[in-house]
């Protein structure tokens, strides 16, 4: 069975109108610059020409992994029950060992934003606070293997605010 992707209907509707953007837009920016690359004579040594090729491989690539995102997403709805920490909640917690307050956002993996505090559901912070109540103490264990214990300060809607 083909993996899941889980996201909100505006994180769907956005990876669409970005699937969209790569097939025409960015592909016909790409294709104009190999055409001017190739004017430029011998294709061996011609470092314009293999810069768009690798950028045509990489959009390609992206685009892959959109479709396939797209055609395998779980479309969650967002509660509004506050209760306990799911899909769609804003998180407050306080980390005991940095003496740090910080809010997360739980979204799904597609809408994930770290350097906004938007984290995927399935990430291990994620997974940690998913289900868990305020005043709970919930132990994140980390990729590298170093684990940590935060406690759920808050809970609250948290909205789909996917960076632009």
């Amino acid at each position: 069975m083909a993996e899941e992707f889980i996201m909100t209907q505006k994180g769907y509707d956005e990876a669409k109108e970005y699937l969209r953007y790569l097939k025409t837009e960015k592909k016909k920016e790409i294709t104009e610059r190999i055409k001017v690359a190739r004017g430029f004579g011998d294709l061996s040594e011609n470092a314009e020409y293999d810069a768009a090729k690798n950028e045509e491989a990489l959009n390609e690539s992206e685009i892959r992994e959109l479709e396939n995102k797209i055609k395998n997403a779980k479309i969650m709805e967002e509660s509004k029950d506050n209760s306990k920490v799911h899909f769609g909640s804003q998180v407050t917690l306080y980390d005991r060992d940095l003496e740090e307050t910080v809010v997360y956002t739980i979204m799904g993996s597609t809408e994930a934003d770290p350097d906004k505090n938007i984290v995927a559901i399935d990430s291990p912070i994620g997974i940690a606070l998913a289900g868990a109540s305020k005043g709970d103490v919930v132990t994140v264990h980390a990729p590298n293997g170093f684990d940590y214990e935060v406690e759920i300060r808050e809970i609250s809607e948290g909205g789909s605010a996917k960076a632009e």
